[in-house]
C-alpha cells in the first residue's frame, strides 16, 4: 500500500472514532475511575472501569472528556481493545502503546486496529494527545479503589 493511502487509512480511522465514538459514557457499575489532563493542549479525559466479579478481567471501559481527534480518537480505540482484558494484560498493553508512540514496535495482528495510532508519532507534539487515556487507565487499574481519584494524572511528565 502507498503511503499515501495509508495516511489516509489512519486520518479515516481517527476522525472515525472521533466523530462517532462507541465507548462514550460512564460504566456501571464504576469499579475504577480516574481524570486525565494534558495541560499542553487542555485535553481532559474522565474515564471508568467496570470489572468482572473476581476484580481481575476488564468487562468495560467508558470514557467522557473534551479533547482534540487525537485525543477521543485514541481512548476510544483504547477503551474497545481493553474488553475482556485482564488487568496485566491491560497494563501490559499500555507499555507497547508507550512504545509504540516512541517508534518501537507496534501490536500484534489481534490489536492491529490500534496501530492505526503509529501515525502520530511523527508529531512530537501530539503524541500526548494520543497517550492521554492510556496514562489515564494505568492510574485506574493501580488505584484498585472505586472511589474517584480527585487528583487529574497528567502525561506532561512523560517523555
Amino acid at each position: 500500500m502507498a503511503l499515501d493511502n495509508l495516511r489516509n487509512l489512519y486520518q479515516q480511522v481517527i476522525l472515525e472514532h472521533y466523530k462517532k465514538p462507541r465507548h462514550r459514557g460512564i460504566t456501571d457499575p464504576v469499579d475504577r475511575q480516574q481524570r486525565g489532563h494534558n495541560p499542553s493542549c487542555g485535553d481532559t479525559i474522565e474515564l471508568t472501569v467496570r470489572l468482572d466479579a473476581t476484580g481481575n478481567r476488564i468487562e468495560d471501559v467508558k470514557f467522557e472528556g473534551e479533547g482534540c481527534a487525537i485525543a477521543l480518537s485514541s481512548a476510544d480505540l483504547m477503551a474497545d481493545a481493553m474488553r475482556g482484558k485482564t488487568i496485566a494484560e491491560a497494563l501490559e498493553m499500555v507499555k507497547v502503546f508507550q512504545n509504540m508512540m516512541k517508534g518501537d514496535g507496534e501490536f500484534p495482528r489481534e490489536h492491529r486496529k490500534l496501530n492505526v495510532m503509529q501515525g502520530v508519532a511523527q508529531f512530537p507534539v501530539r503524541i500526548k494527545c494520543a497517550t492521554l487515556t492510556w496514562h489515564t487507565l494505568k492510574a485506574a487499574l493501580e488505584h484498585q479503589s472505586a472511589e474517584p481519584s480527585y487528583e487529574a494524572v497528567s502525561n506532561e511528565e512523560i517523555d
